[in-house]
């Protein structure tokens, strides 16, 4: 069962606080854009990793799919 980008961005705030985080998306497929500084000094693959992480045990229950990504630091985010 897929689950609502509402339980997604719940996950992500609980395991990143402080961060900006959206959720788009559904019926297992969604796209993240979080700003947050726990991406200071991570480059893009250990970034997804540290998202992985957090949603790994829905994505291997097919609850989620597929996961775009767009991560950014607090500084990279301003730049834009």
């Amino acid at each position: 069962m897929a689950l609502q980008c509402s339980e997604i961005k719940q996950l992500l705030e609980n395991a990143l606080s402080g961060a900006a985080i959206e959720v788009a998306g559904g019926d297992g497929k969604y796209q993240l854009s979080i700003v947050s500084a726990a991406f200071e000094g991570l480059n893009r693959v250990k970034r997804q990793q540290s998202i992985y992480k957090v949603l790994n045990a829905h994505i291997q229950s097919g609850a989620i799919h597929a996961v775009s990504m767009f991560l950014t630091t607090p500084q990279e985010a301003a730049a834009h």
